[in-house]
């Protein structure tokens, strides 16, 4: 934790129907004017290849270096909200979304509650979120292995820059 009681998040955004970017770029809008978050670094947007649920558009996505003195759950729960005022409607498991933001690291926490794992569990199976994660916390450790590492090593098919670290 820092001085002022902030600990770094990262985080995964992604959309794939309506206007993901804007989606993400308002979500992270919200983050940023909450008075204990700030948003430090963003990564590129990446169109991405569905994952889980195959029969569905491409999706964006990027990642984000928050700073909070929030705790998780309530991290957590600011993230739900703010996905909800974005219209996110959960009905199918990795279908299709408006917007979709994970926790994917807290500080070094280790975090196993209802509705709260930290680190993200399929954070290393996921080229999506590795890929860009890489771009703004490459030393950042996952199981004994850099970020930057695993993302190498991961298949990055049909993954394509959509727009640099300067849409945020």
């Amino acid at each position: 934790m820092s001085s002022r009681g902030e600990e770094q998040v990262l985080i995964g955004l992604g959309g794939n129907i309506g206007a993901p970017l804007a989606s993400m770029r308002s979500a992270l809008q919200a983050l940023d004017k909450h008075p204990l978050c700030r948003v430090v670094k963003v990564s590129s947007v990446w169109r991405t290849p569905p994952w889980g649920v195959t029969d569905q558009p491409d999706f964006l996505n990027a990642c984000a270096d928050i700073r909070t003195s929030l705790e998780p759950r309530a991290f957590l729960e600011l993230c739900l909200v703010i996905e909800q005022e974005l219209k996110r409607v959960r009905d199918v498991r990795w279908g299709p979304r408006s917007i979709d933001m994970d926790i994917l690291f807290f500080g070094d926490r280790e975090i196993s509650e209802p509705g709260l794992i930290v680190p993200h569990p399929r954070l290393a199976e996921r080229a999506f979120v590795l890929v860009p994660l890489a771009q703004i916390a490459p030393e950042k450790m996952h199981k004994g292995k850099p970020v930057s590492e695993l993302a190498l090593k991961s298949d990055q098919s049909g993954m394509t820059v959509q727009q640099g670290p300067d849409w945020f």
